[in-house]
């Protein structure tokens, strides 16, 4: 099969042929037919991050498919089924597992593999897709997913005033939970303009630019200081400009992955009395709630799509993403 394979970070990805994976016990083997670049790809490239991939190692987290081979123990699943993949493998009997937070468990390991034609994943946590939605639909699974939890941790509810920083597909799925939680208001903020029209078709009221002064405008937009700010930003910066705006006794929530060094002034958060929450990736029901939401015909998510690429031209376009434009989330076919 063909796969874009890691090397090195500062390394444009290479398609090469390796060989078919095996399902294992508990596993699944799916044709992937369409697989989101994430800014994690990104990042887990950039020579500069402290964090990169394993060498050797085939990336690719929000993938959706069909099932065309199973492993032994594997009875929710059968072949010719079309499913969202978890993509991290873990226990299934710890607590955590039993919980449903596989990224809880002591064992977690991610699989990934979805810049490739087949990978594999853990039967138990994959999500059958419904009839309603698409192989692309699948593929936005995960990321809002993302969203789904950070709404989850901030605790929204109808009287809730919602500032969101960063209007990429995280903050896009922050505000998509935030607008389906029913809040009172909902901002989106960000330096560019380029998402303002995205940020408004998935519930945002108002756009402001980070660039002015924000907790001033956040503030006389929302009515009152926000009770809820998502830092989705991922910028260094972006958690003291969040305590920055925040009303008192409100709720940070951290899902940004900035990866570069940062600081803030606690005491203005104490002075506050502020709740720094940080969120990485989702529980299963925020994975299966994603699902539900696509297929409850809650379609705003398809417009984060701007466009799909073939695996072949994977290498250039995440270099291409590298610098500022237009996409929002492209999605790879092989």
């Amino acid at each position: 099969m063909k796969a874009a394979v890691f090397h090195a970070a500062g390394q444009p990805l290479t398609i090469e042929e390796r060989p078919m994976p095996e399902p294992g016990p508990g596993q699944i083997l799916i044709q992937v037919r369409r697989c989101g670049i994430c800014g994690s790809d990104l990042t887990m490239t950039d020579p500069a991050s402290p964090l990169s991939f394993q060498p050797g190692c085939v990336p690719g987290h929000e993938f959706a498919g069909e099932v065309v081979a199973v492993g032994r123990d594997v009875a929710a699943l059968r072949v010719g089924d079309r499913v969202s993949a978890f993509p991290i493998g873990a226990c299934g009997h710890c607590p955590a597992c039993l919980a449903g937070d596989p990224y809880g468990c002591a064992a977690c390991s991610y699989m990934m593999g979805g810049f490739g034609e087949f990978a594999l994943a853990q039967a138990s946590l994959c999500v059958k897709l419904p009839g309603t939605l698409s192989f692309a639909d699948g593929a936005l699974v995960e990321p809002l997913a993302c969203g789904a939890q950070a709404a989850r941790m901030a605790g929204l509810g109808r009287t809730s005033r919602v500032l969101v920083l960063g209007a990429g597909p995280i903050g896009l799925a922050a505000i998509y939970w935030a607008q389906r939680a029913g809040c009172r208001s909902i901002v989106a903020a960000a330096p560019s303009l380029r998402r303002r029209e995205l940020a408004l078709e998935f519930g945002a009221s108002q756009f402001l630019s980070s660039q002015n002064d924000l907790p001033q405008a956040a503030a006389q937009t929302l009515g009152g200081a926000p009770d809820v700010v998502f830092e989705c930003a991922g910028k260094p910066g972006a958690i003291a400009q969040a305590l920055e705006c925040l009303a008192n006794r409100g709720t940070v929530v951290s899902s940004g992955m900035c990866f570069a060094a940062d600081s803030f002034v606690p005491g203005f958060a104490v002075m506050k009395q502020a709740r720094l929450q940080f969120s990485m990736a989702y529980t299963l029901p925020d994975f299966r709630a994603a699902a539900h939401a696509l297929d409850a015909s809650h379609v705003a998510p398809r417009a984060m799509v701007s466009r799909t690429v073939p695996l072949s031209a994977l290498p250039r376009t995440l270099e291409e993403l590298r610098q500022p434009g237009n996409d929002c989330k492209v999605l790879v076919t092989s």
